[in-house]
């Protein structure tokens, strides 16, 4: 295998990861939250600041994976996945660059425009081929700001049954449920309030983050995205944004309250994770392990001990930066291991 640093991007639609691979190891990672539909053009400039911070040089081989394609900037996935890959090809211009795809392969960045739908995020593949490495029958869950990927690995291959956004969404392997950016009433319809129930509001006025800081579960530094509200991630000011998804206050509920609804939420979104993995789990060896990933591993644990399933974290196998970065460090390992 090479011995020459490999950096592996994960170019997603509000944060831009990195982390850079040598002798089989992953000896960097750095994370940026950036949201590529408020300044797109911004990307190339964010991509080159993320390798000189890690001393990149000329000649670097470079392994990409992306969801930004989905970002409302595009009109088409097709459209982004050449935007993304035309920004990697102007950062790096004099370095060799290899896109992976979801049939567990890399293309050039030529072949990859041609057949956009393969490079189109397939992040998710790559995190769960490594894991096969060392866990050779598991299910991934690796919960991100934004989503939730629940991947089965069965004799050491990757044994999801979608491959496309949709087809992951239909089968249960793709959840629009994050550790930070979900809205509220995305998790839930009602909430606790009082002796009864109350309806959500639809008006985004709380995400998951606050939830899950507000319970103690989730650090301020990893709430990387704006609040709903502007302000910052303190307690007062999750507070005031938790009571408005009830159209409250804080004037109108005291910190007990609070704690209801956001157990409540927690709890909820706990349960939809488990119910997808116990749907996984069905096609593969029933004491495998749940291998836990993302900044929202913390669900995940949650999930696989409510369904009864042994459970490791990822980052025993790569470190606790890299397994929060999973699918950067992955491309970044799967392309060292490609190298002669």
């Amino acid at each position: 295998m090479s011995a020459r640093t490999i950096a592996g991007w994960d170019v997603g639609g509000v944060n831009l990861k990195f982390a850079a691979a040598r002798d089989d190891r992953v000896v960097a990672v750095r994370s940026l939250p950036f949201e590529i539909q408020h300044a797109p053009h911004d990307l190339v400039r964010a991509l080159r600041d993320q390798a000189r911070a890690a001393s990149l040089t000329t000649g670097t081989l470079h392994a990409v994976t992306m969801t930004a394609e989905l970002s409302q900037l595009f009109r088409t996935k097709r459209e982004g996945v050449s935007f993304v890959l035309d920004a990697v090809e102007s950062a790096f211009p004099n370095d060799d660059i290899a896109v992976y795809t979801v049939d567990g392969t890399f293309v050039s960045a030529a072949d990859a425009r041609r057949d956009p739908i393969r490079a189109a995020a397939s992040n998710w593949h790559a995190t769960a081929s490594i894991v096969a490495h060392t866990w050779p029958d598991a299910t991934l869950v690796d919960i991100g700001s934004t989503s939730t990927d629940v991947i089965p690995i069965s004799g050491g291959v990757v044994a999801a049954c979608g491959r496309t956004d949709p087809e992951r969404l239909a089968t249960g392997e793709l959840l629009y449920l994050g550790a930070v950016r979900t809205p509220v009433e995305a998790i839930v319809h009602d909430v606790p309030l009082g002796a009864t129930t109350a309806g959500v509001s639809a008006e985004g006025f709380a995400f998951s983050g606050d939830v899950h800081f507000w319970n103690g579960d989730l650090a301020a530094d990893d709430y990387q995205c704006a609040t709903p509200d502007g302000r910052p991630v303190t307690r007062d000011f999750t507070r005031e944004r938790l009571a408005r998804i009830v159209c409250a206050d804080r004037d109108l509920l005291d910190d007990h309250a609070i704690d209801r609804i956001a157990a409540h939420v927690a709890q909820a979104q706990v349960a939809r994770t488990a119910a997808a993995l116990e749907r996984t789990r069905g096609r593969i060896a029933p004491d495998a392990p749940v291998v836990t990933a993302g900044v929202g591993a913390f669900i995940a644990e949650l999930a696989a001990r409510r369904i009864g399933a042994p459970r490791v974290s990822l980052a025993v196998a790569l470190g606790a930066d890299a397994a929060r970065a999973a699918p950067a460090a992955a491309v970044a390992l799967l392309r060292a291991r490609a190298e002669p």
